[in-house]
């Protein structure tokens, strides 16, 4: 899925546009197998148990299900469209941050605004390519976004973008050299 057209600025252009890396969906998919695992297991109780009667057994059996989707809404789909619903994006002027599902927020960072920019990444994250881009401006505190994928090559495709921008600064719209002042 593209980012939609319509949040950038008018001649924008994508140069990276990622979700957060897989791994953050590990532990959501893993909670499903084991509330399916125990629902299941539930189930064959319920079903194979002399001692119910029959209006109990498909009582307890609706319970367990409601049970397992509320669960399943919960730790599965809930983290799915939250990561479906979070977009790192650089485009030629800014890097945006957006997330939520409901209630969205975002962040958006101007490139001639940057000041550094860094990367983190453990011997996990750097078997699944995937690490921690901070993004220091001329805010107070430096920006970390997490599980970005690739993020040495999203770190490289940032700094070039950011070297493009103060090209065009300087040399295109900037300062006049020449003279030694801003145009």
């Amino acid at each position: 899925m593209g980012y939609p057209r319509d949040n950038l600025a008018p001649g924008g252009q994508v140069v990276i546009h990622r979700h957060p890396h897989w791994k953050s969906l590990i532990v959501p998919v893993l909670l499903f197998w084991v509330v399916t695992a125990i629902a299941g297991v539930a189930l064959g109780y319920l079903h194979t148990s002399d001692s119910l009667s029959s209006g109990a057994s498909t009582w307890l059996t609706l319970v367990v299900i409601v049970v397992w989707l509320v669960a399943t809404a919960y730790w599965l789909l809930r983290p799915l469209l939250s990561w479906r619903t979070t977009h790192f994006v650089v485009t030629d002027r800014r890097v945006m941050y957006r997330n939520g599902i409901i209630t969205r927020s975002g962040i958006d960072i101007p490139m001639r605004r940057i000041t550094s920019v860094e990367f983190r990444h453990g011997l996990i994250d750097r078997m699944l390519r995937t690490g921690t881009l901070v993004i220091e401006s001329a805010s107070d505190e430096p920006l970390s976004f997490h599980d970005i994928p690739d993020v040495e090559s999203v770190h490289a495709q940032l700094y070039q973008e950011i070297l493009d921008e103060d090209d065009d600064i300087d040399f295109g719209r900037g300062v006049d050299y020449a003279r030694g002042r801003r145009r």
